[in-house]
């Protein structure tokens, strides 16, 4: 039996208390993953505990598998939130983009009534805009 080296050393802090728990004779020392050597972890909870090597990587096989698949069901709770989330941003942006248009064409509807009026509004509006800049400029 093939225990998942890489997965179980990333989980391992995790893991170790359900590993105490199952076997409550091992200490922390014997809980020790050293330079990566699964198989001197196996073999120190072998020989603190009597089980057979099989039944030991088996238990950790299921152990690290139960957490990737913890970990996967995360994994797709946040890309259904993501989902929904895109969702109801697009259903908003539709409405935003809606109401842009409105106030857009309302907008267009009285430049083309009042052109006298809406070029001196943008006259005045550049007027005053230049000025403070100008005063802001002249400040420094």
């Amino acid at each position: 039996m093939a225990i998942n080296a890489q997965e179980l050393q990333g989980q391992w802090n995790k893991l170790r208390g359900q590993v105490k728990e199952k076997w409550g004779q091992l200490t922390d020392d014997d809980l020790q993953i050293q330079g990566g050597n699964i198989d001197q972890l196996v073999g120190r909870i072998q020989q603190k505990t009597g089980e057979g090597r099989e039944n030991i990587e088996r238990y950790l096989t299921e152990l690290t598998s139960r957490g990737a698949s913890a970990v996967s069901q995360a994994a797709e709770s946040v890309s259904q939130y993501a989902q929904h989330a895109g969702g109801r941003l697009r259903e908003h942006y539709s409405e935003f983009a809606d109401v842009a248009r409105e106030r857009i064409d309302s907008v267009q509807e009285h430049v083309r009534h009042n052109p006298t009026q809406s070029v001196a509004t943008a006259f005045g509006v550049g007027l005053v805009a230049g000025l403070i800049v100008g005063l802001a400029l002249r400040s420094r």
